[in-house]
């Protein structure tokens, strides 16, 4: 049986510091990556395209980002409210579902059904760990 717990440091991969112990190892809880593993810097990143939905006001912008750190960093919001993994086919997809709603390019009213999509997208945990979790799938590919 398995209990949360702290990991003996932070995650190599994603930094967190929550994790479990199974059988004699540490798992980061957040992103899965075993404790102590360290990612190979001259190896490429794995490439792992979000849609990502931001609020700014009552206003939601839909994009997509293979770099989404650096992305949003670029983009004035108030509040990152999910990410959804997923590129460009996605993304508009996601603008033909809340076309009703659009106030021009990828921004949306928040509307109660972009509000309930987003709610939905962060039972999953929250935006960052969904990723950090992405990215630790795709190096163990």
């Amino acid at each position: 049986m398995t209990r949360p717990t702290f990991l003996p440091g932070p995650c190599h991969l994603c930094g967190g510091v929550d994790g479990e112990r199974r059988d004699d190892r540490w798992i980061c809880a957040i992103c899965g990556w075993r404790y102590g593993d360290v990612p190979d810097d001259d190896l490429p990143r794995p490439r792992v395209d979000v849609v990502y939905y931001l609020r700014y006001d009552r206003r939601v912008k839909i994009g997509t980002s293979a770099h989404p750190r650096q992305r949003l960093a670029r983009i004035h919001h108030d509040e990152l409210l999910a990410f959804e993994r997923g590129d460009r086919a996605l993304e508009q997809q996601r603008h033909r579902e809340f076309a009703e709603w659009r106030e021009g390019g990828e921004w949306f009213e928040f509307s109660s059904a972009l509000e309930a999509h987003t709610r939905l997208l962060r039972r999953a945990g929250p935006p960052w760990n969904q990723y950090a979790r992405w990215v630790s799938e795709a190096l163990r590919g």
